[in-house]
């Protein structure tokens, strides 16, 4: 190997001080790690190829964190949203889907980009980058959104096991048997990573078997559906149908899956001192996942001109949801059709809570460094994401609706907490050194960030509403402004702070007011903390 190829450990005293203070699995004790009931890093060796040409051997072992990550994008949540745009505007809105979609790949493959380079999750470069204060108002912003994201997983599960069971299982036992199986199944890690990898791709199978049975069955306009695909427009559109154009963006790209992707491309097992196995594994994760999210729009896509073509319309637009859309396709296609659609919502939101219980594991993981024995901290991270989750859906079994809409608008809030931290860390070259984001992919990815934002911030407002009481007003403003703030610091506040924490305040005063006359350079200061910066990140791997 070409000595040019490898990242130089700087300091190795500083290297043990460094990987001691992060509670990361070392991928050399791969088989003691695969034999455990948790997810670690270095668990899937990649084969060595003899030449650096294109390998689908090299491929198929890349193969499982993309699909793990695209079930996020098929979650019960996503298809209620996709039943909704087609009941409500029909064919209009499938562009809106597609580039939704395009959106969340690129932010998926800045998220596995950076644990490919750095060998940490951004949960962890979190806790590396942010002081204490900051970090766990990021962690707790998190945990609500995942906490979010499962109440709507969960009880998309309980729908689909009361249209099974022909409504003998109420929706609060099927909230309950979903949470019990779900930390059933995810004891299958102890039959491997790889096992457990086919068993999400079975029920991504099920999912598109099941939605395109329908579809066929129903079998919408094509024409249709390639005009709604490539022409971006909403004609004729009212308010609702803006507000589900709105809902689907929002839907789409979920907050705590970034922070999933960012953990599971660290299950394979890569050189990261060899600058070409790191840009290898860039560069098959990010074809892995760009295959995965294609699929998953076409699973998407199946329901949302399922709906549009069958149940569009007066009738359907304001009562459009996962349960009733099951009793309309019983009344018009029979029971037949009723048993697969319930069959493709369980797999759906069955799939979705068992990854964003891991989600909900690797937050906490990495922002709280817990340093317990492992069956303690698994143990506490899925509960901490699935006990809130089950309590409230007991809660609200009655209000569905009204609460999936408040859900999307809390998905809509918390999405900057994943957003911005993933494209200012990739942006820095401290942290990722040559594989940083360059000038072009900087000004598209920000500039995607602020569309998306405004679109969410968008939702709230329409979600808001007017005719409240003026102090109600006062209180939003105020909360916004503090929101703004901390949004804002997070974007770009962490460098700064990082090169400033431990620069000396009389040497500071200096600075400004003597003009350096005691002795020491602010610049050097500052030049040296970020040089400490980078031989971390540089031990690290």
């Amino acid at each position: 190997m070409a000595e040019e190829d490898r990242t130089p450990i700087v300091n190795e005293i500083y290297a043990n001080n460094y990987i001691s203070s992060l509670d990361v699995q070392n991928p050399a004790n791969n088989y003691e790690a695969s034999q455990g009931f948790e997810i670690t890093p270095g668990q899937v060796k990649i084969p060595v190829t003899k030449d650096k040409s294109f390998s689908f051997k090299k491929l198929w072992a890349f193969t499982g964190p993309g699909f793990l990550m695209s079930i996020a994008y098929l979650d019960p949540g996503n298809i209620e949203s996709d039943l909704q745009a087609g009941a409500i505007a029909k064919y209009k809105l499938i562009w809106v889907l597609m580039w939704s979609t395009v959106l969340g790949l690129i932010l998926q493959l800045l998220a596995a980009r950076l644990g490919c380079v750095t060998g940490m999750n951004l949960a962890q470069v979190c806790h590396l980058e942010y002081p204490m204060f900051p970090r766990i108002t990021l962690w707790l912003m998190v945990e609500i959104a995942i906490v979010g994201s499962d109440i709507q997983e969960v009880i998309g599960s309980a729908i689909a096991l009361n249209l099974l069971s022909n409504h003998k299982i109420p929706i609060w036992a099927g909230v309950l048997i979903t949470g019990v199986d779900t930390f059933t199944f995810l004891f299958l890690e102890s039959a491997g990573l790889r096992k457990l990898e086919a068993f999400f791709g079975a029920l991504i199978t099920t999912m598109a078997v099941t939605f395109l049975y329908i579809y066929v069955k129903i079998m919408p306009n094509q024409g249709d559906i390639l005009i709604g695909m490539w022409f971006p427009w909403c004609e004729n559109c009212d308010k609702d149908s803006i507000v589900q154009l709105v809902g689907i963006v929002g839907a789409v790209i979920m907050p705590h899956n970034i922070y999933l992707h960012s953990a599971l491309v660290l299950t394979r097992n890569i050189d990261r001192t060899n600058k070409h196995e790191v840009a290898e594994a860039i560069k098959y994760n990010s074809i892995e996942s760009a295959i995965a999210l294609f699929v998953s729009f076409i699973i998407n896509l199946f329901v949302l001109a399922v709906f549009a073509a069958a149940f569009s319309g007066p009738t359907f637009r304001e009562e459009a949801s996962l349960h009733n859309a099951g009793i309309w396709l019983y009344e018009q296609y029979g029971l037949g059709v009723k048993i697969i659609w319930g069959i493709g919502i369980l797999s759906a939101g069955q799939s979705s809570t068992m990854t964003g219980t891991y989600a909900g594991q690797f937050v906490m993981e990495g922002f709280m460094n817990i340093r317990w024995s492992k069956w303690k901290r698994v143990l506490l991270t899925r509960s901490i994401a699935m006990v809130p989750t089950i309590i409230v859906a007991l809660i609200a079994t009655n209000d569905l609706d009204a609460m999936n809409n408040w859900l999307n608008v809390l998905q809509s809030v918390q999405l900057p907490f994943a957003l911005l931290p993933v494209l200012h860390f990739t942006s820095s070259e401290t942290i990722m050194r040559e594989f940083k984001n360059g000038r072009v992919m900087k000004i598209t990815v920000w500039g995607l960030a602020i569309l998306v934002m405004g679109i969410n911030f968008y939702l709230v407002i329409i979600s808001v509403g007017s005719g409240n009481q003026w102090w109600i007003y006062v209180i939003a403003v105020i909360v916004i402004f503090v929101y703004l703030a901390y949004v804002a610091y997070i974007a770009i506040g962490p460098h700064t702070v990082l090169k400033l924490k431990n620069i000396p305040w009389n040497i500071l005063s200096c600075y400004f007011v003597a003009l350096c006359t005691c002795g020491n350079d602010l610049h050097d200061i500052i030049d040296k903390n970020t040089q400490t910066r980078k031989i971390t990140y540089s031990l690290k791997k």
